[in-house]
């Protein structure tokens, strides 16, 4: 694994290690999780959805981590790559590497940005542009001739 990113999760996990900074609904694999999602973040993908340009970070995660974020902030904005095909194949590297430590439950929120990053890498790789998102459902015709 990359160095800065080893150095990352070594901050954040020594960190919360004190169960007084851990959030109600706390699990080690929240860390690789919000990293990965500051990396997707600060690689800002040219092939990501419109509703996925960036991922929120969590509240409660950012309120526990006092002055740690900033410099964790620093750190990740020093990764840098010269082709999206290498950030993409930095990030999807680093989510493979996080779920081989998690199992179960554990693996829910690094499953879900593992699909975003996928589908970011294949419409890379096929040259297609991201396709808008439309949440309006399209209004279904009655049968009654009244109600068309």
């Amino acid at each position: 694994m990359n160095k800065k990113i080893e150095k990352v999760l070594e901050i954040w996990h020594n960190h919360f290690l004190d169960e007084e900074k851990q959030y109600s609904e706390f699990e080690s694999s929240d860390i690789e999780y919000f990293v990965g999602c500051m990396l997707y973040n600060h690689f800002n993908f040219s092939t990501a959805l419109d509703t996925m340009k960036t991922i929120d970070l969590s509240y409660d995660f950012l309120s526990s981590c006092d002055k740690e974020y900033d410099e964790i902030k620093d750190i990740i904005k020093s990764i840098e790559f010269d082709d999206e095909r290498d950030s993409i194949a930095f990030l999807q590297d680093f989510i493979a590497q996080a779920q081989k430590k998690y199992s179960g439950d554990e693996l829910y929120l690094l499953n879900r940005l593992a699909y975003h990053v996928n589908g970011v890498a294949q419409r890379y790789k096929s040259g297609e542009e991201a396709k808008k998102v439309d949440f309006v459902a399209p209004v279904k015709k009655s049968p009654n001739p009244l109600l068309r």
